[in-house]
């Protein structure tokens, strides 16, 4: 049987088709968020992603995607607030674009527990551009420390790591080496770093998230660890101390969180936090899971 499994999240969405465990294809497309993109912008994507896999299908001989009904079910797991209208929405894009009936829309949240935890209890969090958490118990999320997003929570994100460093920036707190750096490779001017936050027609967090290369290559200097130690404590605080930690081990999803585990694992210990697992993408764990 058929299935497609697609995780949405900021910066990319992928997409695959598997078949008794196996992939049979894969379309990479661009991020998507369901709370702050338009939903014509979303249906497109879903369009696209459809004709793209049928192309796929079609030279790998594995058949046509776009039959009356291709796939035993699809598992699409959205970025953002999952409301009723965003649901009914996606529903019919997924049912118009692929023909298929049994589709489930679940948050990237769920993603994160089902590929941390696969049907065991535990915490599983998110830690990519943006950050969240939850506790699970093998079936469903049963508490969930609301994450706020970049402007009003998020710690321990790419994003918000950048949003503290470029408030720094601007308000001229960096030591002189690392500014005149940052300066050479990234906007620099304040009008420019304005544009780049308030009127980006993509995504803010995404550009913020963006510095933490540079800014992870700097992790020896002391005010830029103290930042990024800062960031991922204020997620142990504010968030994981909530959740039953002391009998759960925490699993941990995204890139980066996954570039960080290096940083991350002391600062947990210290903490008392178990780590069950660092995983750099959903994608594969939930082949798994839906195998």
């Amino acid at each position: 049987m058929k299935k497609l499994i697609c995780e949405a999240g900021a910066t990319k969405t992928d997409w695959r088709v598997i078949e008794n465990g196996q992939q049979l294809a894969r379309h990479l497309g661009a991020g998507l968020n369901v709370s702050t993109m338009d939903m014509a912008v979303i249906r497109k994507s879903i369009r696209e992603a459809a004709d793209a896999l049928t192309g796929e299908n079609e030279k790998s001989g594995a058949g046509n995607l776009t039959s009356d009904e291709p796939f035993g079910a699809i598992h699409f797991y959205a970025a953002g607030v999952v409301t009723p209208h965003i649901h009914e929405v996606l529903t019919s894009s997924f049912r118009s674009c692929f023909g298929t009936s049994g589709i489930e829309i679940q948050t990237d949240l769920m993603a994160c527990a089902r590929a941390a935890c696969f049907h065991a209890p535990g915490v599983a969090a998110i830690l990519g551009t943006g950050s969240n958490s939850c506790q699970f118990d093998g079936e469903k999320i049963v508490r969930h420390v609301k994450s706020g997003g970049f402007i009003l929570g998020d710690e321990g994100s790419a994003s918000v790591l950048g949003k503290w460093f470029v408030s720094d920036y601007i308000k001229g707190l960096v030591p002189a080496e690392i500014a005149a750096e940052y300066a050479s490779q990234f906007p620099s001017e304040y009008a420019d770093i304005v544009e780049q936050v308030y009127h980006n027609p993509g995504s803010p967090s995404a550009w913020l998230g963006s510095l933490c290369p540079f800014l992870l290559s700097h992790y020896g200097h002391p005010y830029i660890r103290r930042m990024v130690d800062g960031n991922f404590q204020a997620f142990i605080d504010r968030s994981l101390r909530q959740y039953d930690i002391d009998q759960y081990p925490v699993g941990i999803v995204g890139g980066f969180g996954y570039a960080c585990q290096g940083i991350l694992r002391p600062l947990f210990e210290a903490a008392g936090i178990r780590i069950r697992a660092f995983i750099p993408a959903p994608i594969e764990e939930l082949i798994k899971y839906h195998a």
